[in-house]
């Protein structure tokens, strides 16, 4: 009885248990531990099998007891010129339902549940996403799954109907939300690259939602979801077993929509447009409870960066950092960025400024840096002046201090994000389907390492010779005029002053 009271307690506690094992010693009795280890380079390079029908294979060896696989396909809404606008928004909405094999979504579930398995997918402007989570014993069952939704879906008319109402309900919220955000996204994709490749609508336009059908469906599907538009990705499993895998389920599968005569892949390379999208909206409502969000306009402005296949790409990226910034309530903590520019030189020298963040975007083809700011409507003009200023002041003096600090905060951020099992999914899916090979996070934080401050003048004068895309969203009474925008995004270094009398 004395074993498990106070005084047990005190004896094992000051050591009483073992009082001949020093602290430096394994416990006796206890199972030598087994730590992970990386064995040579074999161990932690990401493998690529190119299958007989065209289809990729890449793996990546994690250790633990899940695995994360997915199929990726070279497919989004930047590829429905020629087709109706929502094509992938409807195809994210239906994955994981009814399939040859599988009778109900809820079948699905429960299959992934018996190996404690999670699925989701996600479609963006270039690419289409299925991934599962699950236990790494149940990898046949997975990528057979996987292969049956990719390949053998249903698409039935309750389903349509019911991704329809889903789609509808989406587009009504994404209107009454208090964050514009996504909303202001679609809006500067469309000013930047009017009517063509990123700048198509991610969403499904409200009056497209009755004409999508499975015929529709099909015909895209036709298209685009062939093998050699396709990358399997694993994270946590032998690349062997994985390709058997792929062999056996992926290979020689006649997909639903048929064999036959495909259309035309849409191959356009992105035309960057420049130009303005205003939306006037009342914002003085959208608060979701009784306590009151102060009315704003949600300016964003942007100018065309480069591909995340071009050399450029990283000095882009470390610009993004540098300029940094976010909310007026998301300050305080290390690596929330409070020293960047966007909360030295905005956010902390003018209190009625809400929001100034940096967002980049980059794709195969371009890319699109730019900066989102949200004030009170009758401040608009001094807001849209303030941005325009920092856009210019990108090009002047880069001090060591401000870009060793945006450089170690990029590696870091990129360090901490390829923790996650599903982020190094993506990471290796993405970037074996743009380039059939993997930058490993080393390589990437060494071509970090050595941006210097001519780098970035470099990237920023390029930049500010193109047209400014421009979103606006809001009251827009005060707003300067895109020629005003535009002028003022042209003056350079030695020439600040007239950008203020632009505005005056």
């Amino acid at each position: 009885s004395r074993r498990c009271g106070l005084a047990a307690g005190r004896s094992y506690s000051g050591g009483g248990a073992y009082p001949s094992v020093s602290l430096t010693c394994p416990l006796p009795g206890v199972p030598k531990a087994v730590f992970a280890a990386a064995e040579g380079r074999e161990r932690f390079e990401t493998r690529v099998t190119v299958l007989e029908n065209g289809l990729r294979v890449a793996s990546q060896n994690k250790f633990g007891q899940f695995c994360t696989v997915g199929i990726l396909v070279n497919s989004g809404s930047r590829h429905e010129a020629k087709y109706l606008s929502g094509i992938s928004h409807f195809l994210e909405k239906l994955a994981f339902s009814s399939t040859a094999q599988f009778g109900s979504k809820d079948e699905i579930l429960l299959t992934l549940e018996k190996h404690g398995g999670i699925c989701d997918c996600q479609a963006s402007r270039d690419t289409i996403m299925y991934a599962v989570s699950a236990d790494a014993r149940g990898l046949d069952t997975v990528v057979n799954l996987l292969a049956d939704v990719t390949l053998q879906p249903r698409l039935s008319d309750e389903e349509i109907e019911m991704t329809r109402m889903a789609i509808r309900f989406e587009l009504e919220d994404l209107n009454m939300r208090p964050d514009p955000e996504p909303l202001l996204t679609e809006m500067i994709h469309a000013a930047a690259f009017r009517d063509n490749t990123v700048g198509l609508n991610r969403f499904c336009p409200v009056e497209n939602t009755d004409k999508i059908d499975r015929d529709v469906l099909h015909s895209y599907l036709s298209s685009y979801y062939t093998p050699d538009r396709m990358v399997l990705a694993g994270v946590g499993i032998e690349h062997e077993h994985l390709v058997e895998c792929a062999r056996k389920y992926l290979l020689g599968v006649e997909p639903a929509w048929g064999t036959g005569q495909s259309g035309a892949v849409d191959r356009s390379v992105a035309q960057y447009t420049g130009g303005i999208i205003k939306v006037e909206k009342d914002m003085s409502d959208v608060s979701l409870g009784p306590t009151p969000i102060p009315e704003l306009t949600h300016i964003m402005i942007g100018l065309e960066s480069c591909s995340f296949l071009e050399d450029d790409f990283i000095p882009f990226a470390v610009l993004n950092m540098m300029m940094g910034g976010g909310g007026s309530f998301s300050a305080g903590g290390p690596g929330k960025g409070m020293f960047t520019r966007l909360y030295l030189n905005v956010l902390n020298r003018h209190h009625w400024m809400y929001n100034a963040t940096s967002y980049h975007h980059s794709y195969e083809d371009t890319g699109l840096l730019c900066i989102h700011a949200s004030a009170d409507p009758k401040q608009v003009r001094e807001m849209v002046e303030i941005i325009t200023r920092e856009f210019i002041l990108m090009a002047g003096a880069v001090g060591e201090v401000e870009l060793e600090r945006a450089k170690t905060q990029l590696k870091s951020m990129l360090m901490m994000n390829l923790e996650s099992r599903p982020v190094i999914f993506e990471d290796v899916g993405r970037q074996v389907l743009a380039t059939n090979t993997r930058k490993l996070p080393h390589e990437l934080c060494a071509l970090i390492s050595q941006v210097k401050p001519t780098d970035i003048k470099r990237v920023v004068t390029k930049m500010l010779h193109k047209k400014p895309a421009v979103a606006a969203l809001g009251d827009l009474t005060d707003l300067p005029t895109y020629e005003h925008i535009q002028a003022a995004l042209s003056s350079k270094d030695g020439r600040l002053p007239r950008l203020y009398r632009l505005f005056r």
